[in-house]
């Protein structure tokens, strides 16, 4: 197994004299994915942990948020979302996306109904509360027809049923907002 700074060398390439990488051969996207909690003991200059790639390059792309406590959901929607021209960030509770600064930028928000703390319902009448005017589309696993005719008469896009199809998701995402 290579040691971490050798991965990093060939990632991020040489450095020059100034000491910061000579060529950034590395997208985004595969930072985020594949070295979250990577460190970069040996490689002063070098991109920190943290990185974000707006230091770089800022993302002019609508910012979708995904609220849900199911790390496989958080883990692959935003894989597919990306594909489609979106930026996403992702939370594990309603509280979390609640005391981020993506909340003032998201532009649309996937929330799953079911979850450990303040639910998605709980979370759809806050952000109403707070006068925050963000479309929401629900996921659920349940099938009770009574919660899906709910939470779309209290103002939400659409409510699917997991697993949905990309296709709904994306007819739900673009009646509010375009990608391009």
């Amino acid at each position: 197994m290579e040691a971490r700074s050798d991965v990093a060398n060939r990632i991020f390439g040489p450095k020059t004299q100034a000491g910061t990488p000579k060529d950034l051969i590395i997208s985004d996207y595969v930072f985020r994915r594949y070295f979250r909690s990577f460190d970069f003991p040996q490689c002063p200059g070098r991109l920190q942990p943290g990185f974000r790639g707006e230091e770089l390059m800022p993302d002019k792309r609508p910012l979708v948020s995904v609220v849900d406590d199911d790390e496989s959901v958080r883990e692959s929607l935003p894989d597919l979302l990306n594909e489609f021209g979106y930026s996403v960030r992702a939370f594990s509770s309603a509280s979390k996306f609640l005391a981020s600064d993506a909340l003032d930028q998201t532009r649309c928000l996937i929330l799953d109904i079911a979850m450990p703390g303040m639910t998605g319902i709980e979370l759809q009448a806050e952000l109403k509360h707070r006068d925050k005017q963000i479309p929401i589309i629900f996921i659920t696993a349940t099938r009770d027809e009574t919660i899906r005719a709910r939470v779309v008469e209290l103002g939400a896009v659409a409510c699917l049923t997991k697993p949905f199809s990309e296709t709904a998701l994306l007819e739900g995402l673009r009646s509010v907002i375009n990608p391009n």
